[in-house]
């Protein structure tokens, strides 16, 4: 099986860190790179070439629905799955709108996260 190329996007350094501790220890997937802002996205998806984008969708500057649908408007686009700590959230119909592949809520267990990616 290929390697997944993962970038991630939270403002969170903690939440950031974790994620990269637990992908790390996944065989096939690889954390290609982390960014702190939606702003930051654009830019790094054309660097990176990640396959997947975990998209944290509330942060200061740009948000993760428009930066999901900035991303989602590159030629050849990654995945990207939003990352949430509400489920009743009108932030994830909105990202599923802006074209995010599906939602993951932060508590999620890592095998569900893993799953996902």
């Amino acid at each position: 099986m290929p390697t997944i190329r993962v970038l991630l996007v939270d403002d969170d350094p903690l939440a950031r860190t974790g994620l990269v501790s637990l992908l790390g220890a996944v065989a096939d997937i690889e954390v290609c790179g982390e960014v702190s802002d939606g702003d930051e996205v654009v830019s790094a998806a054309r660097e990176l070439k990640p396959g997947v984008v975990l998209m944290d969708l509330r942060m200061p500057r740009l948000n993760g629905v428009e930066a999901t649908r900035l991303v989602r408007a590159l030629p050849s686009p990654p995945h990207v799955i939003a990352l949430t700590t509400w489920d009743v959230d009108d932030a994830v119909v909105r990202s599923l709108e802006a074209g995010a592949d599906g939602f993951l809520l932060k508590t999620a267990a890592p095998l569900e996260i893993v799953a996902a990616i």
